[in-house]
């Protein structure tokens, strides 16, 4: 499970918007590749189970609501 989600944290972050600006802004905040990615998967994780226990598709603007430059 780990590497799998690992793998699909990778693909997430060169492809999708709202995963690639929080990746974008935990680098821009210093913290290490790893470590952003590390970051980046355990969102991921958490999104996926949110829309998993709500039966809900993907929304773009629940994952950066934090991350959108102002």
């Amino acid at each position: 499970m780990r590497s799998a989600l690992y793998l699909a944290t990778l693909v997430a972050v060169r492809h999708n918007p709202p995963l690639r600006a929080v990746y974008k802004h935990l680098r821009d905040q210093g913290k290490e590749k790893k470590v952003a990615l590390i970051a980046c998967a355990r969102k991921l994780l958490t999104c996926l189970n949110a829309m998993l226990k709500s039966r809900t598709p993907w929304q773009d603007e629940l994952v950066t609501a934090r991350y959108t430059p102002a």
